[in-house]
């Protein structure tokens, strides 16, 4: 088979083992004489994947005991709505939302919250281009929110949290944090209990599309607005154990892979590690001259998501072509923003990440 790097920003590449595992598993797991596709979400077999994927994620995010575990679906667009309907209820009508706009994707979180609350975006980069975290002293929060949404890391734009915000209401009453961590959990040490709600979307560093993964403290529970559907409603689907409808049961599965497998390879704090090098080595490479740049300011870089141009654009066609001739795949940038990304999650190995480094300097050299 053709050896390949894929910097797709998701669906995106997963572990070479993992994909081993599952298409040995694929007829028969364990002996059960069924594929995991062909399982009752209800049956023991499916269950103990389940619940064999949920211990695992609370172990590698430490994840405290009062906060739950769900998987649903819809993607990080659809907990877009499902935040402000769960949440929007913990205050009275209209609530407010804080925001900090940092690129494409609180964007896309600020417009679909406005169809169900007051917005208040406390802070944007958004004259910058998207370039920088707006600092915290700059941010203008509402005294009374019912909550504040940030997206620590925006796959598009390549802008990353260095810190984790501080909030807190007028009278010092505590404003839950909502974090969009699609594109960077598992990718670096988090505390959890800073946190009211995290959310991801599976598809970048946990496995493939149609799985959404939320941790949610739990007395964040029963705040739904009463037009919250009951089948996206987070108490309902706590109570549950994320089987009140039929769940993504291979997505479940694959999660669970994978989880398994960054456990053997020694935990979040261990890619953490892994993913500093491979960031800083392509950075490197970006920075050597001024043939290509990344606009975003060191301080705010993505370790995961890493948007680059070319001096000369004019010359786009031509260095793709050549990246996919060396194997090199899935390095155009996104169509909003133009120009090239590389997306470098868990499961892209330090010698992905060379062979880009080689060929940008190939490239540039020519």
């Amino acid at each position: 088979m053709t050896q390949v790097f894929n910097f797709s920003a998701g669906p995106a590449v997963l572990p070479k083992e993992v994909l081993q595992q599952a298409a040995s598993e694929m007829l028969d797991w364990h002996g059960s004489g069924m594929s995991v596709m062909e399982m009752s979400h209800r049956g023991p077999e499916f269950i103990s994947i389940y619940q064999q994927a949920e211990a695992d994620l609370r172990e590698l995010l430490n994840v405290p005991a009062n906060y739950k575990i769900l998987f649903m679906q819809g993607g990080g667009l659809g907990q877009n709505s499902l935040v402000p309907l769960n949440l929007a209820g913990r205050k009275a009508q209209p609530a407010t939302i804080d925001f900090v706009q940092t690129g494409s994707w609180s964007s896309k979180s600020i417009k679909e919250a406005a169809r169900y609350a007051k917005v208040n975006v406390a802070a944007s980069g958004e004259a910058g281009g998207f370039t920088t975290v707006p600092p915290q002293e700059s941010w203008r929060l509402s005294d009374d929110a019912a909550y504040l949404h940030v997206c620590t890391n925006e796959t598009i734009d390549g802008v990353e949290f260095n810190f984790v915000p501080t909030v807190q209401g007028a009278h010092g009453r505590d404003v839950p944090l909502v974090a969009d961590m699609s594109s960077h959990i598992l990718s670096r040490v988090i505390d959890v209990s800073k946190y009211g709600v995290i959310f991801a979307g599976a598809q970048k560093n946990i496995g493939p599309a149609g799985l959404t993964l939320l941790i949610v403290r739990e007395d964040l529970l029963d705040c739904a607005l009463p037009i919250c559907p009951g089948v996206f409603n987070w108490r309902a689907v706590a109570d549950a154990d994320s089987m009140l409808n039929t769940p993504p049961t291979y997505a479940i599965y694959i999660a669970g892979l994978v989880f398994a497998h960054l456990k053997r390879l020694g935990g979040v704090a261990a890619m953490e590690q892994r993913n500093i090098e491979k960031a800083r080595l392509l950075y490197a490479a970006l920075d050597a001259d001024d043939f290509y740049r990344n606009r975003v300011a060191p301080e705010c870089r993505s370790r995961m998501n890493i948007p680059f141009y070319l001096r000369d654009e004019s010359l786009n066609d031509q260095f793709l072509a050549g990246a996919k001739a060396r194997g090199l795949l899935q390095l155009k940038g996104h169509k909003s923003v133009g120009g090239m990304r590389a997306s470098i999650y868990n499961a892209m190995p330090i010698e992905g990440v060379q062979a880009l480094v080689d060929y940008l300097n190939e490239f540039a050299g020519r």
